[in-house]
This record gives C-alpha cells, sequence and structure tokens, in this order.
C-alpha cells in the first residue's frame, strides 16, 4: 500500500503545497478547489469520503467541527487515512518539516482514523 497523499483544505495556503513540492517532487499533495480534488465548500462530511477513497491525509485548521465529523464517519462504519490539524500560529517551516517527515517515514496505515494535532507554531 503506498504511502497518503496531503489533501489541504481551502483555509490552508497553497504555499504549502508550492514548497514542499519543491522539496519532494513525488509527494503527492492537492488543495481544495484545483483541479482534480474536491471543490471549494465541499462540507466536512463529503471531505472525509474523499480523503478515504483517494487514500489522503487532510491538513486542516479544523478544530471545531472535524472531531465531531469524524466521529460520525467511523461509526457509520468507514475510515480515514488521518487528519492532520494545525494549531494556531503555524510556522511555515515547520510545517514543511512535519509534513516532510511524515511523508518520508511514517507507515501507510499510522495515522488511520485518527486526528493528530501538529505542534508546529512559530
Amino acid at each position: 500500500m503506498e504511502s497518503p497523499g496531503f489533501l489541504l483544505d481551502e483555509h490552508i495556503t497553497p504555499v504549502i503545497q508550492a514548497q514542499l513540492l519543491a522539496r519532494e517532487p513525488n509527494i503527492r499533495i492537492a488543495v481544495i478547489g484545483e483541479s482534480g480534488a474536491p471543490p471549494r465548500g465541499t462540507l466536512d462530511p463529503v471531505l472525509l469520503q474523499w480523503i478515504e477513497q483517494n487514500n489522503y491525509l487532510l491538513v486542516t485548521a479544523n478544530r471545531k467541527s472535524m472531531p465531531v465529523h469524524l466521529r460520525d464517519h467511523l461509526a457509520a462504519g468507514h475510515h480515514v487515512p488521518g487528519i492532520l490539524i494545525l494549531r494556531r500560529q503555524w510556522n511555515l517551516g515547520r510545517v514543511l518539516d512535519e509534513l516532510q517527515l511524515i511523508w518520508a517515514v511514517s507507515s501507510p496505515d499510522e495515522f488511520r482514523d485518527q486526528i493528530v494535532y501538529l505542534d508546529v507554531r512559530r
């Protein structure tokens, strides 16, 4: 099984995508709203279905509703590769380092059905 890609939600700067691809051109990384990814405004339950079907980790800052949606998604018998939540005041360089490390050394199921809070503050 291949490592999951990353899906950046629409509130995460696409600069992460460009800079991460500059570091590691083989990383699968998409941004909500671009071709091949869910459209902007996609509801969270639909995003969870998309990441499950396409094997992507969701990178988001949504701390409020995402845990509830994940609970409902799992209760319905579904799974997700994982959700990575950035804390407020995150640091771009540290986010890039963390995502690159996750891509390089994580096992394919390491974050399955979990929310992981990335501590990437300034």
